[in-house]
C-alpha cells in the first residue's frame, strides 16, 4: 500500500487531522483486536532462540536489511541461523524451504528470496510450524521477519526497527496512522529498538521519539550501499515502504538520476508498468536502476536489463550488538 498524506503530522490542523480524527474508532479497534490475540493466545514453543525483527507501524522501516545483518552475525558466531517470514504477497503457504534459484516472488514474497542469499530462509503462514520445520533442518536460531504482534510463535527476544525521521507519525492508530499498536504496548515486549537514520552521521533524536528513558539497549543503524551507484544517467524507480528514501540515498552517494519513479509497496510489476519505465528511460537516453527487493520481484527477462542498487544495514555499535545477541543466545542455553 501506499503511505497516505494524512499519516503525516501537519501540527494537529487541516484536513489530515480531520480524517485521522473521523478514523480513530476504528484505530481503537484495531489495537483492541491485536492485544486481545496477544493476551489469550498461548505461544508455541519449538526449542530454539527466536530473534523478533518487528515494528510498531505498517510500512517499510528497513528491517529484512536489519534481518540480514543478524543472520550474518550470528554465523560469524559459529550459530547455524535461518530467517523465518510469513512470506508476505506470495502464493505458498508453506512451511516452505526457500530456494532463488527455484522459487519466484510470486511464489514466496519478496523479502524471503534476499534473505535466503545470507542463509536458510523459510516461509510458513503458520508461524510456529515454520519455525519447526526449520528446526528439525538443523537450524541453531530464527531471526524472524516480522511477528511483534504476532503471539503463536515463542519468542526468545523482540527487537524493534523504527525509522529515525519518520517516527511513529502522528502517534495514531492504523488506520487513522501507521502505528499497529499503541508505542507504549509495543515497546513494553521489545528487548532493544534499532533506531534507522539516512547515515551514521546524524544522531537519532532518541527523546522526539520518546526512547531515552528506555531500559533496554537502543542502537543507531542505516542503509549504506555495497557498491557505488551506477554510472551514467539513470532513472530509479521503487515499489517499497518509503521510495524517496532509495532516492536521496542514491542521490547522496552521487547517482545521476534524471528521473523517479515511485510504486506502492511490495507492487507487482506488469508488463504495461515496465513498457512506461522503458519508455522512460530511453527519453532520458538512461538506465533503470530499482532496489534489491524491487529487482527480485521482476519477470527473469527483465532482470538481465534493469539494474539493481544493494544495500546493507550497518550500525554505529557493532561491537554493542554482537554482544545483544551473545546474551540473548547465553540466556536461551540456560532455559533450556
Amino acid at each position: 500500500m501506499r503511505e497516505p498524506a494524512f499519516w503525516r503530522t501537519d501540527g494537529g490542523r487541516g484536513s489530515g487531522a480531520l480524517v485521522r480524527a473521523l478514523l480513530s474508532p476504528l484505530g481503537h479497534l484495531y489495537a483492541w483486536t491485536v492485544a486481545r490475540r496477544i493476551r489469550t493466545t498461548e505461544p508455541e514453543s519449538v526449542g530454539i532462540p527466536v530473534i523478533c525483527v518487528g515494528n510498531l507501524t505498517v510500512g517499510g522501516v528497513g528491517k529484512t536489511p536489519v534481518v540480514l545483518t543478524l543472520l550474518q552475525r550470528l554465523a560469524e558466531m559459529g550459530q547455524t541461523p535461518a530467517a523465518l517470514s510469513r512470506g508476505y504477497g506470495g502464493t505458498l503457504a508453506g512451511p516452505v524451504r526457500v530456494d532463488p534459484d527455484v522459487h519466484t516472488a510470486a511464489e514466496t514474497g519478496d523479502e524471503p528470496l534476499l534473505l535466503a542469499r545470507q542463509a536458510s530462509a523459510w516461509i510458513s503462514r503458520n508461524r510456529p510450524a515454520g519455525a519447526k520445520a526449520a528446526a528439525q533442518s538443523g537450524t541453531s536460531v530464527i531471526v524472524m521477519d516480522d511477528g511483534h504482534q504476532n503471539p503463536s510463535l515463542a519468542k526468545t527476544a523482540s527487537v524493534i526497527v523504527v525509522d529515525g525521521i519518520a517516527g511513529w507519525g502522528p502517534g495514531t492508530l492504523f488506520p487513522a496512522g501507521p502505528l499497529r499498536e499503541p508505542v507504549a504496548t509495543g515497546l513494553a515486549r521489545a528487548d532493544a529498538v534499532i533506531v534507522m537514520m539516512p547515515d551514521g552521521e546524524t544522531p537519532p533524536d532518541y527523546r522526539g521519539l520518546g526512547l531515552d528513558d528506555l531500559e533496554i539497549p537502543v542502537f543507531h543503524a542505516w542503509l549504506a550501499p555495497t557498491a557505488p551507484p551506477p554510472p551514467g544517467e539513470l532513472v530509479a524507480f521503487a515499489g517499497i515502504g518509503r521510495p524517496q528514501k532509495f532516492f536521496d540515498a542514491l542521490k547522496a552517494a552521487g547517482a545521476d538520476l534524471s528521473e523517479v519513479a515511485d510504486f506502492p509497496d511490495h507492487h507487482p510489476w506488469t508488463s504495461g508498468d515496465l513498457d512506461r519505465l522503458n519508455a522512460l528511460a530511453a527519453a532520458h537516453d538512461a538506465r533503470l536502476v530499482t532496489t534489491e527487493k524491487d529487482w527480485v520481484r521482476l519477470p527473469a527477462e527483465a532482470r538481465t536489463t534493469i539494474l539493481s542498487w544493494p544495500v546493507e544495514a550497518r550500525f554505529a555499535n557493532p561491537a554493542a550488538l554482537d554482544g545483544l545477541l551473545r546474551d540473548i543466545m547465553d540466556a536461551a542455553g540456560e532455559a533450556r
